[in-house]
């Protein structure tokens, strides 16, 4: 009556339930992945999963066919976009020229990127000066602190600055903030002999990837959820790093982490 032989019904169930196998598996993999990177994006999730998927399950799954599992099951990561002010730059405090644009980038400890994001607290903020390392994207100082003050971002300076053999042959750049002009503070890296350089004042494109650092924490670690308090928002901020330098990999990278590249 339907025109549909015995052996062809049989064949389209067994395909349908190993097709449901199948995204039993894939939805498993993507479960685990996002208890460590909660709002890791599909191509990531794509790209670590795929290789696993293949070897170990033999389950060959192109990429328009992963999209369509998570946007079945509502997976897809909608980017949220919010702004504080944590940078003042207006100061009579010394400023530098930008000595990276366009300069190309080809050693870990040749650029550091320095930024400050905030957290939300439930009665307040507190703040997160992060230092990154241009060539790797690692986050190699942070400091987790309640004010804007200096003390937070110097800290995170000298964490850095123990992974720096030499830092005559490594360039700082930040914004034009006061915390990073202030005398303490390029005191602390001219007695290092590094080099300064600084962004122009209101333009983020020229500080992008301590930028693009912030906005993955925050993004994809859900480091920009309102914690009950302070220690609670701290233990998630290293954990967000440790996660985020050691098991994230990045397209920029060859899909490769901050800890690996930079270890190379």
């Amino acid at each position: 009556m339907l025109a549909i032989t015995r052996q062809g019904f049989y064949k389209a169930r067994r395909k349908r339930s190993e097709d449901e196998l199948d995204e039993t598996v894939v939805l498993r993999g993507i479960q685990r992945l996002r208890s460590y990177m909660p709002r890791l994006g599909g191509r990531k999730l794509y790209d670590l999963l795929a290789p696993d998927l293949r070897r170990v399950h033999g389950i060959k799954l192109g990429r328009d066919k992963f999209f369509a599992v998570l946007r079945k099951h509502g997976l897809l990561v909608k980017r949220r976009r919010k702004y504080a002010l944590t940078t003042n730059s207006r100061h009579t405090l010394p400023i530098y020229d930008n000595l990276i644009k366009g300069m190309p980038v080809e050693t870990a400890n040749q650029v550091f990127v320095s930024d400050i994001t905030y957290i939300r607290l439930e009665s307040s903020f507190a703040y997160l000066a992060l230092v990154t390392d241009m060539y790797s994207r690692k986050v190699v100082g942070y400091d987790f602190s309640r004010s804007l003050t200096l003390d937070g971002p110097l800290r995170a300076l000298r964490m850095a600055l123990k992974g720096v053999t030499d830092a005559s042959a490594l360039i700082h750049h930040s914004d034009r903030g006061v915390q990073y002009c202030s005398l303490q503070y390029t005191d602390e890296l001219l007695s290092k002999k590094a080099r300064i350089s600084m962004s122009e004042a209101g333009n983020p494109y020229e500080n992008a990837i301590a930028e693009r650092v912030n906005g993955i924490l925050k993004d994809e670690f859900l480091l920009d959820a309102t914690f009950p308090d302070f220690q609670s928002a701290k233990s998630a901020v290293q954990e967000a790093i440790e996660i985020y330098n050691t098991m994230r990999p990045h397209g920029s990278l060859n899909n490769q982490t901050p800890a690996l590249r930079y270890a190379a």
